[in-house]
C-alpha cells in the first residue's frame, strides 16, 4: 500500500475519481453531472468506516449519522425518481412509515445488515435515477409535485441541492470520527 500524499483527505488530488466523470454539455448533462459528482462524493465520504463509525449520531438530541443520510438519499432518490417523475405512488415510500416518518434516520443502528442493505437500497435508487434521467429528453416538462405542477429541471436542481446540502453535514460527521476533511 502505498502511503497517500493527503491523508486527511478523501482522495490524494492527482487521485480522485470524480475527476473521471467526463465533462458534459447542455443542461441536463450539467445536471446529471453535478449530481452524480455529489453522489461519489457522498460515498466517498463514507469509504472506509464499519457499522458503529456509520451510525454513530452527531450532536444529541440529532438523531443524524452518516448512515441515516445514506439511508435518507436513498428515500430521496425513490421518492423523487419513483414515486414523482415515474408517476408511481403506489410504490410506497422508502423508510418512512405513519408511525416513524424519520425511519431513515431513527432506523439507521450499528448493524452490519443494515448497512449492506441501505448500501444496496441506495446504489439501486442511484441507478435507476440515473436511468431516468438518461431517458429525458425535456426538462421543461411538467410533473405533478403534491397537487402542483413542477418541471423535471426543478426537480434535478433539488436533487442537486440536497446532495449538496447533505455532502456539507457528511464532511462534518467524517471529520469527527476520524479527523478527515472534504475536498
Amino acid at each position: 500500500m502505498t502511503e497517500r500524499q493527503y491523508p486527511d483527505m478523501w482522495a490524494d488530488p492527482d487521485d480522485d475519481p470524480r475527476t473521471a466523470i467526463p465533462p458534459a454539455s447542455g443542461e441536463l448533462g450539467v445536471l446529471s453531472e453535478y449530481l452524480d459528482r455529489y453522489r461519489m462524493t457522498f460515498e466517498m465520504k463514507c469509504d472506509g468506516l464499519d457499522a458503529e463509525q456509520l451510525a454513530r449520531r452527531s450532536v444529541p438530541p440529532s438523531t443524524m449519522s452518516l448512515l441515516g443520510l445514506l439511508r435518507h438519499l436513498a428515500k430521496v432518490e425513490h421518492s423523487w425518481f419513483r414515486r414523482v417523475l415515474e408517476g408511481r405512488p403506489e410504490l410506497g415510500r422508502l423508510y418512512w412509515s405513519e408511525d416513524d416518518r424519520d425511519l431513515d434516520f431513527n432506523g439507521a443502528v450499528a448493524d452490519d445488515e443494515v448497512v449492506a442493505e441501505a448500501w444496496a437500497s441506495w446504489r439501486r435508487e442511484v441507478a435507476h435515477g440515473q436511468e431516468v434521467l438518461r431517458a429525458t429528453t425535456d426538462l421543461g416538462a411538467h410533473v405533478d409535485v403534491h397537487g402542483e405542477p413542477a418541471e423535471i429541471r426543478d426537480i434535478v436542481v433539488h436533487l442537486v441541492e440536497e446532495y449538496a446540502r447533505h455532502v456539507g453535514h457528511a464532511d462534518l460527521l467524517r471529520e469527527c470520527i476520524d479527523g478527515r476533511t472534504g475536498q
